[in-house]
């Protein structure tokens, strides 16, 4: 009895620091200035939103000048920070000044978070066209690549977060999505070597997302005939997780300083059924396909 007395008493200890450790290493975002691409919609919009409710200071980027300016201007008079500044990410130089804009006027830049995206729906043996294999590339890829070029030197500095939204196609085939799991497999592998290559330097968060309800990333993706044709939009199903949900386990899971969150959750058995169970994995998703098809 004493013994088990003794080690309650150093468990409840150790239970103490542990608790006091982990509250200290909760990162604090107030003041912090956080880019985010992909800003004018969707994740990217409520993000920007629930963030500069946080205190952060928010570099909105983005294609679209008037969504970019509504956005900002909606967190400025919900009593937040937003600076837009018109971006096409696959643009090399629009990425350079989109850094130097953000430190010429705040000083610093603290995370980045790699939100912008583009999506396809069809199988590659029914696609006419394959240019747009290259829009994909450019959008979910090098555009991402851009913005960690000119942003590292920066976030070097502040020991910043680089913050991928990512999905379970950059870990696995997926049918319907060839080009866009390709660009996302991509992207997946570079940031993977940038966190160990840049170690103690800079932190990373990979947030791999299911099917995720309010975005335009169905309405935006491309479909069969060529770069310019949209898909006929499909609903969701029950699986798909609600847009707020998903932006505020986003944010706790940069608050907590993870460097990887799956969106819902049940995404993080993939690595495993992968190697373990593939057979069955890729029945599970074929079954998902058909049910998200109409």
């Amino acid at each position: 009895h004493v013994i088990q007395k003794i080690f309650s008493v150093l468990g409840t200890i150790f239970l103490a620091i542990s608790n006091l450790f982990l509250n200290h290493q909760k990162l604090v975002l107030n003041k912090k200035v956080i880019i985010i691409t992909g800003a004018s919609s969707g994740i990217g919009e409520h993000l920007s939103k629930s963030l500069a409710k946080k205190g952060a200071i928010i570099i909105c980027a983005a294609r679209r000048k008037n969504e970019l300016e509504r956005v900002s201007n909606e967190i400025k008079k919900d009593g937040g920070s937003a600076y837009p500044i018109k971006t096409d990410i696959r643009i090399l130089d629009d990425c350079r000044k989109l850094m130097q804009k953000t430190v010429e006027k705040y000083g610093k830049i603290d995370a980045l978070i790699l939100n912008a995206g583009l999506s396809m729906w069809s199988k590659f043996d029914e696609i006419e066209d394959i240019s747009y294999f290259k829009t994909l590339m450019d959008t979910n890829y090098m555009g991402a690549v851009n913005c960690c070029h000119y942003a590292l030197p920066y976030l070097k500095k502040t020991a910043g977060k680089i913050i991928s939204s990512s999905t379970a196609q950059a870990l696995m085939g997926f049918p319907n999505h060839s080009g866009y799991a390709a660009s996302k497999h991509a992207l997946h592998g570079f940031l993977s070597t940038l966190s160990i290559e840049l170690k103690y330097q800079i932190s990373f968060l990979e947030v791999i997302l299911g099917w995720i309800k309010g975005t335009n990333l169905r309405y935006n993706a491309l479909g069969q005939n060529d770069k310019n044709t949209k898909t006929e939009v499909r609903k969701h199903t029950e699986e798909a997780v609600d847009l707020n949900e998903c932006v505020r386990k986003i944010i706790l899971a940069i608050e907590s300083e993870k460097t990887k969150v799956y969106i819902p959750k049940k995404l993080s058995l993939i690595p495993f059924l992968k190697v373990f169970f593939t057979t069955l994995l890729e029945k599970k998703t074929i079954k998902a396909i058909e049910r998200n098809k109409k």
